[in-house]
């Protein structure tokens, strides 16, 4: 049970990451006029996203703890270190980066660092995933 909900946080988490950054947001600066328009949506799309990675995050870190020493471990806890990343990645962003994009405050500079963290964030979602659902191995 724990390897499949494991599997179902991981891939919530990549999947929203992949639709939301890579087709969505896109979608809105290329058919939102002007583009203030779709950058106001789009950073309310980031900031539900955020919470989608922390819900996710905190999710599998619940179901990577092993309830009993002796227990196989848990797939998850094979990428806790992705996990706690990816959490720490949404919320700087949420928390540091984008209230200066918001502001437009060397807004080159701190939305490439945004895209940057979110490209981090995606891949340690990613990494999550892949572990998560690879296959037990016999006697685990």
């Amino acid at each position: 049970m724990q390897q499949r909900i494991s599997v179902l946080a991981a891939a919530l988490w990549w999947g929203s990451l992949s639709a939301v950054g890579f087709f969505v947001v896109p979608m809105l600066f290329a058919y939102l006029q002007p583009a203030a328009v779709a950058g106001t949506m789009a950073a309310r799309l980031f900031t539900g996203q955020t919470w989608i990675s922390v819900a996710c995050g905190m999710l599998l870190l619940i179901v990577s703890r092993p309830k009993d020493p002796e227990a196989p471990v848990p797939p998850a806890h094979a990428a806790i270190v992705f996990v706690v990343a990816g959490l720490l990645l949404a919320l700087l962003a949420e928390f540091a980066v984008a209230p200066r994009i918001v502001a437009r405050e060397n807004l080159k500079l701190w939305h490439a660092v945004g895209s940057g963290m979110y490209l981090l964030q995606w891949l340690c979602a990613g990494i999550c995933l892949w572990r998560c659902a690879a296959p037990r191995r016999a006697g685990s």
